[in-house]
């Protein structure tokens, strides 16, 4: 990829409507433009770029009683990451669906990526 087209291509992506800060976790020149979305969120997964950290209780209870009051879909995602009930807190519980919830909402960017790179 030439200088321009890096130039667009950093535009594109911190123009994107992300909590995500894309640039820091990506290598342009590493994109593979025929699967872009894909290479991209496989770059910021390798680097924990969708990681979300709640800390302190407080807010953990909020975010979970906001996200998740039943508490199913987070301690299903505890499960998924091999958790013990013994090692769980509202932190990581409420760290763990954010986090899920940053890899939705960064797939819903896919479309706009694609058709980006296929221009």
């Amino acid at each position: 990829m030439n200088m321009k087209t890096n130039n667009e291509i950093k535009k594109f992506l911190s123009g994107l409507k992300t909590n995500v800060d894309i640039l820091d976790y990506i290598d342009i020149e590493k994109i593979d433009s025929k699967n872009a979305f894909e290479s991209i969120r496989e770059m910021i997964e390798e680097k924990n770029g969708f990681d979300v950290e709640i800390i302190y209780y407080s807010n953990a209870i909020k975010f979970l009683a906001e996200n998740d009051p039943s508490l199913q879909d987070s301690l299903e995602l505890a499960e998924e990451f091999g958790y013990s009930v013994k090692d769980l807190n509202s932190e990581i519980l409420a760290s763990l669906l954010a986090s899920k919830i940053e890899r939705e909402k960064f797939e819903e960017l896919r479309h706009e990526i694609e058709a980006f790179f296929e221009q």
